[in-house]
């Protein structure tokens, strides 16, 4: 056999080979964004009730649509987000588990010690969802106005009782700034959700609660809680009884929550794509823009809501609430 026709036989073979290398890639990459039968599990880190879990499953109705998937919520509490933080972070980078997280993921390092992860190389982020403000709220007949309670606070702040959702949550942030502009040294008492803490604000047992607007909103509207103070520079339009924190004096009582969807870092970017697609397409559905303005909170604009976006807000929001948390001299502590 001469020397050209083993060349001509080894190009084709060569020839052969590239070309299921690239039909193999092409079938794979098609399989992503076809329906799945496989199960996708979206993890809340708190209890059911609250307002990360009230985001989560408006999202997972419509993007199960979207995907053509089934997608449950399953709520993983303790820790103050930790534990379903840390099982998601080990789970398999299919994009079959997709945790959803606010501030806690961001701040954990600072707050809790022996964290089972890396909270900045564990998980990659899939997009931004929403943002608002959280809300203070107390128990019915606490005082008749909001500014009465602020003027009970300054006098009894130091025996009172406020709760959030957990240690480090939006919740637990506000409390914090609140009990630094009033100068106060209340009782707080972090829950596994925010769900529970207003179970207890209902019940009598606790005298406020913060937590985001998505959980709190139609409590105050149904009456069942008063609403104290919303924590941002501007009223809530559901809600325009409640004053912003500014109109009572308290203009540092001023935070931003917001929430991102999340994947193991390891996950292939067509999954990652698939999901931000999904998303993309909740978000744009007048229908869900509308039902979190009811709820107090707003979606993310088109412009913000890539995985590269978010990956710039959490870096900055790191070195933000690490900043805070510092001044206020908290050191990291182990969480139950």
């Amino acid at each position: 056999m001469s020397r050209a026709m083993i060349a001509s036989g080894l190009m084709r073979r060569a020839l052969a080979f590239a070309l299921g290398a690239i039909l193999t890639c092409v079938l794979a990459f098609d399989a992503l964004a076809q329906p799945t039968s496989r199960r996708m599990t979206i993890i809340v880190p708190y209890a059911t009730g609250g307002g990360t879990d009230v985001i989560a499953r408006l999202l997972a109705d419509h993007m199960s649509r979207t995907l053509q998937q089934n997608i449950v919520v399953e709520n993983v509490s303790g820790g103050s987000g930790a534990v379903g933080s840390a099982r998601t972070a080990q789970s398999a980078p299919d994009g079959t588990t997709v945790p959803i997280n606010q501030l806690p993921l961001v701040a954990g390092p600072f707050l809790m010690a022996g964290l089972a992860y890396d909270t900045q190389t564990a998980f990659t982020p899939v997009g931004l969802i929403n943002a608002g403000y959280p809300v203070l709220v107390a128990r019915k007949g606490l005082a008749r106005t909001p500014e009465e309670v602020v003027a009970w606070l300054r006098k009894n702040g130091n025996h009172a009782n406020i709760g959030n959702g957990g240690f480090g949550g939006s919740g637990h942030f506000c409390e914090l700034l609140l009990l630094k502009a009033l100068e106060i040294r209340p009782t707080l008492v972090s829950y596994r959700g925010g769900g529970p803490a207003l179970n207890d604000v209902l019940a009598g047992a606790l005298d406020l609660v913060c937590d985001q607007s998505t959980a709190l909103v139609p409590q105050i509207q149904a009456g069942s809680v008063q609403g104290i103070l919303v924590a941002g520079p501007n009223r809530i339009a559901s809600i325009p009884e409640v004053p912003a924190a500014a109109e009572l004096g308290l203009p540092q009582v001023n935070l931003a929550v917001w929430h991102g969807l999340y994947v193991p870092r390891a996950t292939p970017r067509p999954i990652i794509d698939r999901l931000n697609g999904a998303l993309r397409a909740a978000l744009s559905d007048p229908a869900i823009v509308d039902r979190f303005a009811q709820l107090g909170t707003t979606v993310y604009p088109e412009s913000q809501r890539s995985p590269e976006a978010h990956e710039a807000l959490f870096r900055s929001e790191y070195e933000r609430l690490g900043q805070l948390l510092t001044s206020m001299g908290i050191t990291p502590q182990t969480v139950q």
